[in-house]
């Protein structure tokens, strides 16, 4: 099953994509958030949309989609979890799981502009495999993680570099700035997935590839990140664990590239959808 949410920013409704189409079941009630995963949402809207097989309303395909979450506790996220990005930024192996902390009104829908903070210079683009967490996890055995899973989807974990490396402190600051977390298009449940270890991830700029990688080669795998990171918090039903980026991006070439205002960012991953988002300028909203 893959879950989107549709309508305008801050009024999203509940929806499923069934093959290339997209139905609303804002009849089902709520949202797409804590309560809807730890209460047997997906088996019961599962059952909700067999039952109204056929009286579905379609929604309009050049619809607005937005993150298929609701803003999450959480947004965690790992960083140099594929060697070749590691290597190409200069850095060493992690010999645990990097975590750093996304705010979660970065939320972006897979459509939405990313906007360039005020007067950034270094806006990069990083193209990543999700894990949605189906029930709370507090210090899980990595043999039962996978058992406290939702689902996948795809991310951009944009990030302002100087914020992130030149400002002192951790990583977030240049990680957590408004509308750099695009996620989507949807979330598609376990059951779809033949093996998440074996996911081809792509990004381009401007039409021209610059990541391509696969899931096979993280460093830590999702089983993994789950458990190392329940050690550490407990995650929620909703939250979402960022699994790191490949080789390709723009802190990585030499001499380094990074968004400006009228690039075009486009992204996908097997199994997961794809994304577009036009860079703007920054501006209040």
């Amino acid at each position: 099953m893959k879950l989107i949410r549709y309508g305008d920013r801050g009024q999203e409704k509940m929806g499923v994509q069934i093959d290339d189409k997209r139905y609303d079941v804002s009849a089902f009630g709520g949202d797409y958030d804590e309560r809807f995963f730890a209460e047997n949402g997906l088996e019961r809207l599962a059952e909700f949309v067999s039952a109204n097989t056929g009286k579905l309303i379609e929604i309009d395909p050049d619809t607005r989609l937005g993150s298929p979450i609701a803003r999450p506790s959480k947004l965690v996220c790992i960083g140099l979890n594929y060697k070749d990005h590691a290597e190409e930024t200069g850095a060493a192996l992690p010999e645990e799981p990097i975590i750093f902390m996304k705010s979660t009104t970065a939320l972006n829908g897979p459509s939405d502009a990313i906007m360039l903070p005020k007067d950034s210079v270094k806006t990069d683009w990083e193209v990543e495999f999700c894990v949605v967490m189906g029930k709370e996890a507090s210090y899980v055995e990595e043999t039962e993680a996978m058992d406290y899973v939702a689902g996948y989807l795809l991310h951009n974990d944009v990030s302002e570099r100087a914020y992130q490396l030149e400002r002192g402190g951790t990583w977030d600051k240049g990680k957590g700035c408004d509308t750099f977390a695009p996620l989507g298009p949807f979330l598609v449940t376990q059951d779809e997935i033949p093996d998440i270890n074996n996911i081809k991830l792509w990004l381009k700029v401007n039409g021209k590839i610059q990541q391509s990688g696969n899931t096979s080669n993280l460093i830590f795998s999702v089983a993994e990140l789950i458990a190392y990171t329940s050690k550490f918090m407990t995650l929620l039903p909703g939250d979402v664990i960022s699994t790191g980026t490949p080789a390709g991006v723009g802190l990585g070439m030499k001499p380094a590239v990074y968004l400006a205002a009228g690039d075009v960012v486009e992204l996908g991953a097997d199994y997961l959808g794809e994304q577009r988002q036009e860079v703007v300028a920054y501006h209040r909203k």
